[in-house]
């Protein structure tokens, strides 16, 4: 008599039920992907709620991630400049570089000041920031360029609020969710911010390319007047952004502008602030411009 084990599939009733099982969930599996995939692309902003569900709870371990990946950071920074130049003089270096920025920024609010006294009689007023909160992960691959903050609703945080470290602009929140928020890289490339250079008034756009710099496109074609480490800051045009902070130096020469780095690196940021929106009834009153499509993309880590 035969072993059981020898005995072909096809002569056992249970195996032919647990392979068309098999088969049947298989075929629900690949129509309820479908389903969700057109969804998606028809109706990108149907899944905000469920992302932000699912930041929130993966945000505790995003935390966790980010101070591992600042204590990183932080000793591959040491090893580098003990290699190039010694941690001393990689210390006095960006020192140096915060200091021309800061002398920068107090040129261009000077010169806003001056325009605001001329025009308005306003003076600056100081700008509480409505959160503080790490930077708990960021998206890794495309031509998009998102983070998230540990920061949402229960902090006061709203959409088309500005985000910025202590060196300069990061970008703005897109999207809020219950305790944190996905903010839209000044690198993106959908984000286009006004700017001017902190010397003069040469107004520009500081249009993000999606590999980690800015294209600076100048307003008035013509003469170019931009120069190698010239300093962009926020203009106020738009009502986003308060004017006079930092936002890019210049690297290079283009026939329209420049190429620029960002000032504040949002890789190399710590923590950053939520700020108000500078001018709320501008915002409201202005046409609404085309927004920007909710990515798909899942944070990293």
């Amino acid at each position: 008599m035969a072993s059981s084990s020898s005995r072909r599939t096809g002569h056992s009733r249970r195996a032919q039920y647990s392979i068309f099982t098999g088969y049947v969930v298989a075929a629900l599996g690949a129509l309820v992907g479908a389903v969700l995939l057109g969804v998606s692309l028809w109706q990108p902003s149907a899944f905000n709620g469920l992302r932000g569900g699912a930041r929130d709870v993966v945000e505790p371990a995003g935390q966790v991630t980010a101070v591992a990946r600042d204590t990183r950071v932080g000793v591959i920074d040491t090893i580098t400049g003990y290699f190039k130049a010694g941690r001393q003089n990689s210390a006095l270096k960006e020192e140096l570089e915060l200091a021309r920025v800061r002398l920068a920024e107090a040129d261009a609010i000077e010169q806003e000041n001056l325009r605001l006294r001329a025009l308005l009689g306003l003076q600056e007023t100081e700008v509480k920031a409505v959160a503080v909160s790490r930077l708990v992960g960021s998206t890794a691959s495309s031509a998009r360029r998102f983070a998230y903050v540990g920061a949402g609703r229960d902090k006061g945080v709203e959409p088309g609020m500005p985000v910025r470290s202590p060196k300069g602009v990061v970008g703005r929140v897109l999207e809020v969710s219950a305790s944190n928020a996905r903010v839209l890289l000044l690198t993106d490339s959908e984000s286009v911010l006004p700017v001017r250079r902190a010397i003069d008034d040469t107004v520009a756009f500081a249009q993000g390319r999606g590999d980690g710099l800015l294209n600076i496109r100048l307003v008035n074609l013509g003469i170019n007047p931009i120069e190698k480490g010239d300093v962009f800051v926020t203009s106020g045009t738009g009502g986003y952004y308060r004017p006079g902070v930092a936002v890019a130096i210049a690297t290079e020469i283009t026939d329209d502008g420049a190429i620029a780095r960002l000032v504040a690196d949002p890789a190399a940021a710590d923590f950053v602030s939520i700020e108000p929106i500078w001018q709320e009834e501008a915002v409201e009153s202005a046409a609404t411009p085309a927004e920007v499509e909710v990515s798909d993309e899942e944070p990293e880590g």
